[in-house]
Order: C-alpha cells, then sequence, then structure tokens
C-alpha cells in the first residue's frame, strides 16, 4: 500500500518488548481489515503493514478518502511527535492517545493528553485518572493465535522440551519486583514440595536495572531444591506456545495498567489466580480463576493450591476461562470500538 494512502498512523517507538508493543503487534493487522493503517517504529515484526520515517513527508498532503489523518499514540513519546507534525510542521493530522496508566498522571503527561484531539481509556480505573473527556475500550485478544492446543497441554509441553507428565503453572512478563515474579515464585517455593505432579516456568526478560533481582530469584530457587522444577524460559515472542503448555497461570502484579496476560491465557483455556489490580477483577470472574489482594504471598498461596491439588476443579475454571475470553474480548471487538473513535473525528471535519 501506498503512503499516502495510509489513513492512520500506530507509532511505537520502544524497541524492548512490552505490552503496548503487544497491542500494536496484535491490533494493527486487525483494523487493516477494515481501514488503511500502518505502524511505524524499530522492532517490528515483519508482518505488520509498516511506514519509514521518511513516508511521513507524504502527509503534508490530505488524503483522498478523509479531511486528515490520525495518529494513534499509547506514550509520551509517541504524543510528542504528535504535536510537533500537527502543530509545527502543520500537517493534515489529528492525534488520539489511548491511556493505560492507573495512577495520576505527571504535569508533562497532562499537558500532552490535554492537547489531544481524542482521547481512550484502557478501563474505568484508567479513566478516572484523566481530566479530559475519553472513551473507555477494553483490550482484546487475537483469538486465533492465542488458542488451546489442538492436542493438549502436555502435547505443547513436548514440543517445547518441557517435561510433558508435569502439571505446569506459569507466571509471564517482565522479571521485576512490580510484576511480582517474587511473589510467583516464593508461592511456588512453598507449594510444589507437597503437589510433586506439578512444575513452574517464569517467561519473560529482566533488563538491565532487574538482573540482580532474577539473579537473587534463582539463588532462592536452587536452595530450596527446585532449579529443576522452577524454570526461567526467558523472553520469547511465540509465547502463544507457552500458554498452551499451561493448566494455571498466576499473574502477581503489585501494580498493572491494564494486563493482557490473564487474557491471553483465559484465550488458550488456562485458568487464572490473579492479583486485584489493572482490569483483572474485571476479567477473572468467578468459575475463571481467583482474584486475590496485591501484594499478598500468603493470600496468592493459599490461592493456587487449590488448583494444584483439585483437577475437576481446574478443569471447570479452564473451560470458564476460554469461554469468557471467546465471548468477550475478541479483538475484532476492540478494533471496530476504536475506530468508531476515529470515524466520531473524521465526521467533524
Amino acid at each position: 500500500m501506498k503512503a499516502s494512502a495510509i489513513l492512520v498512523v500506530a507509532p511505537n517507538f520502544k524497541r524492548r518488548l512490552s505490552g503496548v508493543t503487544s497491542t500494536i503487534v496484535q491490533l494493527v493487522p486487525e483494523q487493516a481489515k477494515r481501514l488503511p493503517i500502518a505502524a511505524l517504529g524499530p522492532g517490528l515484526p515483519a508482518h505488520l503493514p509498516k511506514l519509514r520515517s521518511r513516508d511521513l513527508l507524504r502527509f503534508w498532503r490530505r488524503p483522498d478518502a478523509k479531511p486528515f489523518r490520525i495518529w494513534h499514540a499509547r506514550r509520551n513519546v509517541e504524543m510528542l511527535p504528535g504535536l510537533l507534525l500537527r502543530d509545527v510542521l502543520r500537517m493534515p493530522l489529528r492525534l488520539v492517545f489511548t491511556s493505560a496508566s492507573q495512577r495520576r498522571h505527571t504535569g508533562y503527561t497532562r499537558w500532552l493528553i490535554g492537547r489531544m484531539d481524542a482521547v481512550i481509556a484502557t478501563s474505568a480505573r484508567s479513566g478516572a485518572y484523566l481530566t479530559v473527556p475519553h472513551t473507555v475500550i477494553h483490550h482484546g485478544i487475537d483469538l486465533a493465535r492465542f488458542r488451546p492446543h489442538a492436542e493438549s497441554a502436555a502435547a505443547a509441553r513436548a514440543e517445547l522440551g518441557l517435561d510433558p507428565a508435569s502439571r505446569t503453572a506459569g507466571c509471564f512478563g517482565r522479571v521485576r519486583h512490580q510484576k511480582g515474579t517474587d511473589l510467583f515464585v516464593d508461592a511456588m517455593i512453598a507449594l510444589l514440595p507437597r503437589h510433586p505432579g506439578w512444575q513452574a516456568v517464569v517467561a519473560g526478560r529482566a533488563t538491565a536495572e532487574h538482573v540482580a533481582f532474577a539473579a537473587d530469584l534463582k539463588v532462592r530457587v536452587a536452595a530450596a531444591g527446585l532449579a529443576n522444577r522452577i524454570l526461567f524460559v526467558g523472553e520469547h515472542r511465540d509465547i502463544e506456545r507457552w500458554y498452551r503448555a499451561l493448566d494455571l497461570f498466576v499473574a502477581p502484579q503489585r501494580w498493572e495498567g491494564f494486563g493482557l496476560t490473564p487474557l491471553e491465557a483465559m484465550s488458550c483455556g488456562v485458568p487464572v489466580v490473579a492479583a486485584d489490580v489493572g482490569v483483572f477483577s474485571d476479567v477473572v470472574t468467578t468459575g475463571c480463576g481467583t482474584v486475590v489482594p496485591p501484594n499478598d504471598l500468603p493470600q496468592l498461596t493459599g490461592a493456587i493450591e487449590p488448583f494444584l491439588a483439585d483437577e475437576p476443579r481446574r478443569v471447570a475454571a479452564a473451560a470458564a476461562a476460554l469461554a469468557k475470553a471467546n465471548a468477550e474480548f475478541p479483538l475484532a471487538r476492540e478494533a471496530d470500538e476504536i475506530i468508531a473513535v476515529y470515524e466520531r473525528l473524521w465526521a467533524k471535519g
């Protein structure tokens, strides 16, 4: 597709894999089924429709189909270039920002948000921290990508080189204090000796400032004699294959803006134990898993153990989680609701 035909730009100016990047990678192809959209930025997968920086020079000319193009930012570092393009270079653009944060924004961020043409919040909790009119749109999941293994979780484990006979609990995401990785590890250290048929997997990357934190977790695991049952497998872009290998997912975050991991797990037919942060309590409803207070190791451990000990309960929760994900969180629904925000801007001219 020619750059001049693009109507929406989804900038992604953070090279490292993150929840925002994951959102863009999933949403842009879905939105591209409905309108001309392209991502812009480094480190994006080859299958995405993409723009090059020099293609922005074509944006001084209005698109044929609409009165202006839309720049959809999700971080400060993406809002600011949008302002420069619209207000300094006078390109025919309108700016949309999606906010997932559940904390008071800095003065600088509030200043940027106040200059957007439309604002989206990923949850009512996120919207409560905004001081501008906004639309709440919950994230969706690519149900074609995140789905149960065609055969079984045991078969998925065998494909990954894991012990197929061991039920598996997982915790995925950045390895750091905010994500509660230590809470998951400590819970597994307490529980696995009582449940010999289970193992645990930590998938995710420790960035430079969190390397010592990750190293300490591995020391604690080794000291407990569980190095062969609590596995640190690093970061994977094909993370859906690892979800399919799970029998239980744990989301122990101390803080989260939205949090896609419980949705991704549920879409793969995996029940969830989650801390009450982000939108986890809206997603992990009765029957699909258990929600516990954040930063509470005894409560987290107590909520996990019934799923390790009671297989019929776990199986029922897995079925309920999959049904809820399929019914309420398809990616197509999120794409449609976002495009409706764009259409309202275009209708205003």
